[in-house]
C-alpha cells in the first residue's frame, strides 16, 4: 500500500499522507485531459481551417466561371433568350417555341443551331476549371400541364418523361458534335441528363405559376466544394 499511496513528506503513514498523493494524482490526470483537450481543439481548429479555405475557393470559383461564361457569352444572351444564374451557375434556356414542339423531345433545328455555337465553347470555359467541377446537368424543365383528361399525378409523371428525354436529346447532339471529339472521354464522365417535370416551376409576381417560363432546358455547373468538406470529415 506504501508503494500505492505513499508516505507524508515527513515520514508519517497518516490520513493525510494517503490524501496528499490522490490529490497530486488527480493534478496530474487534470494535467493529462488538459493535454488531450488542447490536442482535439487543435484538429478542430485545423479542420476548420481546411473548410473555410475550400468555402473560400468555392466562393471564388463560383465567381470566376460566372464571369468567364458571360464575358463569352454576353452577345449571345439576348438573341438566344438566355441568362446565366450567378448563384446556382446555371446557364437558362428560356424559348419553349425554339427548343422543342408542344409534348415532342425532337430538338427543333434553330435550338440545334444554337447548341452548336454554344456547346464547344461552353465546353471550353469549363475545362479551364476541371478540378474543381464535380458535375455539369442538363436539366429539362416542364410546366405542371399535360391536356385536359389528365389528373395533376398523370401529368407530372408525363411531363417526368417527357423532360428526362428532351435533355437525353440535348445531350446526345452535343456528344456527337464533331468539335468536341478529344473532349468525350470528360464529357461522358462529367455530363448527366435530368428531367425535372415540373417540380421546380417559374412563378410569376402573383405567386402563380408560368407555365411557358416553366418550359426550359438549363446547363447547371456542380463544383467538388462539397464533396471535399465531407472527405475532410470523414478523414477526421
Amino acid at each position: 500500500m506504501d508503494r500505492i499511496l505513499g508516505k507524508s513528506r515527513a515520514g508519517g503513514e497518516g490520513e493525510g499522507a494517503h490524501w496528499l498523493t490522490v490529490s497530486d494524482l488527480m493534478a496530474g490526470l487534470m494535467m493529462v485531459f488538459l493535454f488531450i483537450a488542447i490536442a482535439l481543439m487543435r484538429n478542430a481548429f485545423i479542420e476548420r481551417d481546411k473548410i473555410k479555405e475550400i468555402a473560400v475557393a468555392y466562393q471564388e470559383n463560383q465567381v470566376a466561371i460566372y464571369e468567364a461564361l458571360v464575358d463569352e457569352f454576353e452577345n449571345d444572351l439576348k438573341r438566344w433568350n438566355a441568362e446565366v444564374n450567378r448563384e446556382t451557375l446555371a446557364f437558362e434556356f428560356k424559348s419553349p417555341d425554339v427548343l422543342f414542339g408542344m409534348g415532342e423531345t425532337r430538338i427543333r433545328q434553330r435550338f440545334k443551331q444554337i447548341l452548336s455555337d454554344f456547346f464547344p465553347r461552353y465546353l471550353s470555359i469549363l475545362k479551364e476549371y476541371k478540378d474543381s467541377i464535380d458535375e455539369i446537368r442538363i436539366e429539362g424543365h416542364t410546366s405542371s400541364i399535360w391536356n385536359n383528361n389528365t389528373t395533376a399525378t398523370e401529368a407530372y409523371f408525363l411531363n417526368m418523361s417527357l423532360s428526362q428525354g428532351r435533355t437525353q436529346s440535348v445531350l446526345k447532339y452535343v456528344y456527337d458534335l464533331p468539335e468536341i471529339v478529344e473532349d468525350k472521354p470528360w464529357v461522358k464522365r462529367h455530363f448527366a441528363a435530368v428531367g425535372f417535370s415540373s417540380s421546380r416551376p417559374v412563378l410569376g409576381e402573383n405567386g402563380l405559376e408560368d407555365r411557358e417560363a416553366s418550359r426550359r432546358v438549363t446547363f447547371r455547373v456542380i463544383t467538388n466544394a462539397e464533396t471535399q468538406i465531407r472527405k475532410i470529415i470523414e478523414e477526421s
